[in-house]
């Protein structure tokens, strides 16, 4: 687990995206000093390398003119679409009008991805309750033990954790009361895989 920024790193970070959101060209090392009221580049230079590691902005390089946030910043709110709601042993529940909702970067996958409402209790065990939403990376493919969006004889979309052997797809529930579920693997397709998770109170 990475360690928690300073109080310093968390300001640079913020001057930085305040400067990105007005769109104006990445500050130097000596701008970033001037505009934080520091006065040793080498004590900035510390924290930069700690925002590096942790992954906030690129690695500084000779090539680039100034400090660079990472497109892909784990905090950065975005939209995805909210494509539907799921329930198991039912179709996907698509929505007319599909809505986005603001997902944070860290809660997206590398990959296209979309957001499925949960309907029902099967996967309880696993932190998934009934109305939240689940960011869905969009891939056929997916490592057992992964939660998957699965699509079975193409009508039946469930979210489950898989496990895959050479002759059986197996989809396990979250939840005790409900048997896991054994298909030949032809007939089980896999939409996607469970990335981020987010739910309202």
């Amino acid at each position: 687990m990475s360690e928690p920024l300073t109080r310093r790193q968390q300001a640079i970070l913020e001057h930085l995206r305040a400067r990105r959101d007005g769109d104006t060209h990445p500050p130097t090392l000596d701008e970033l000093c001037r505009a934080l009221g520091l006065r040793s580049r080498g004590s900035l230079h510390k924290h930069i390398q700690a925002l590096v590691e942790a992954g906030y902005i690129e690695p500084m390089s000779g090539k680039q003119r100034g400090v660079r946030l990472r497109a892909d910043d784990p905090d950065r709110i975005g939209t995805l679409p909210l494509l539907g709601r799921i329930a198991a042993g039912r179709p996907i529940e698509a929505l007319e009008n599909p809505e986005d909702l603001q997902v944070p970067g860290r809660l997206r996958g590398r990959g296209r991805c979309y957001v499925l409402q949960v309907c029902g209790d099967s996967m309880i065990d696993a932190g998934i309750l009934d109305g939240d939403w689940v960011v869905v990376e969009q891939r056929d493919h997916a490592r057992d033990g992964e939660i998957v969006v699965a699509l079975i004889d193409g009508e039946e979309a469930t979210l489950k954790r898989i496990e895959q052997t050479p002759g059986a797809c197996i989809l396990h529930a979250a939840n005790p009361a409900l048997a896991p579920l054994s298909y030949a693997p032809e007939r089980v397709r896999i939409q996607g895989v469970v990335v981020g998770q987010m739910r309202a109170y």
